[in-house]
């Protein structure tokens, strides 16, 4: 090898070299999720839909099931304020203890 393909393929090596770690083994992928950028093959998922109707469909992404939002302008007055309340927090109720000391 002439010195100039040395000096292009160092950084590729070192690169490789130091890329690979140590605590990466064959169940990391059933503890957690492999975060690529794209899948090389479609996965089979379950696509929830607003009525609770299911469709099993392919997707990118390995996901078990995907759920449609629901459409607020379909829905009745008394059901959408209902739906908007419960996505408001919960209001946390403090309770105060008040302890008062008597003299002896």
């Amino acid at each position: 090898m002439s010195s100039n393909t040395k000096q292009l393929l160092l950084p590729l090596v070192r690169s490789f070299a130091t890329s690979a770690r140590s605590d990466i083994n064959c169940h990391r992928a059933s503890i957690a999720r492999i975060g690529r950028l794209t899948y090389t093959r479609m996965y089979p998922v379950s696509i929830v839909q607003t009525d609770g109707s299911t469709i099993n469909v392919r997707y990118h992404e390995p996901r078990k099931i995907i759920k449609l939002p629901l459409d607020l302008s379909t829905l009745s007055e008394a059901e959408r304020r209902k739906r908007l309340e419960a996505r408001k927090p919960i209001a946390k109720v403090v309770i105060e203890d008040d302890i008062e000391e008597t003299s002896t």
